[in-house]
């Protein structure tokens, strides 16, 4: 199945029991590049955790072996920078928040699957208010 045609599922709730909104449109983020930050059982990463991207984040991904701000034409892909909204997988930002490297998180548009890994008052301790440009 093409995981870009998928469509949001209605259901899809954020940290706070609503319905999950959009993260960012540009660029397009998530697992299914919708803009939503939502998984399947096919996304071992988890791309549940929408933030707000910032330099220092950047350079913690890039030495852990995840260069995010690159542009990758091939993958339709133009870099992020800060200030971008992205769906970031939530182990690697329980691991950057460990690492005291954890960006923003807007906690409307991460979805309820994160809380498995990440406590909502953690997340709360990183909320974020600002919507997505689009």
């Amino acid at each position: 199945m093409d995981q870009s045609s998928t469509p949001p599922s209605p259901s899809a709730l954020n940290v706070l029991g609503q319905p999950l909104v959009v993260c960012g449109c540009e660029p397009l983020t998530g697992w299914f590049r919708d803009g939503h930050c939502r998984t399947d059982p096919a996304d071992h990463g988890r791309h549940t955790v929408c933030c707000v991207i910032t330099d220092l984040f950047l350079r913690y991904s890039l030495s852990q072996g995840n260069d995010l701000s690159t542009p990758r034409p091939d993958y339709g892909f133009a870099g992020l920078k800060a200030g971008d909204h992205w769906c970031v997988c939530a182990p690697r930002w329980l691991e950057a928040h460990d690492d005291g490297v954890a960006p923003p998180v807007r906690l409307e548009a991460s979805e309820a699957s994160c809380l498995e890994l990440i406590p909502l008052e953690l997340l709360e301790a990183f909320a974020h208010t600002a919507t997505p440009r689009s």
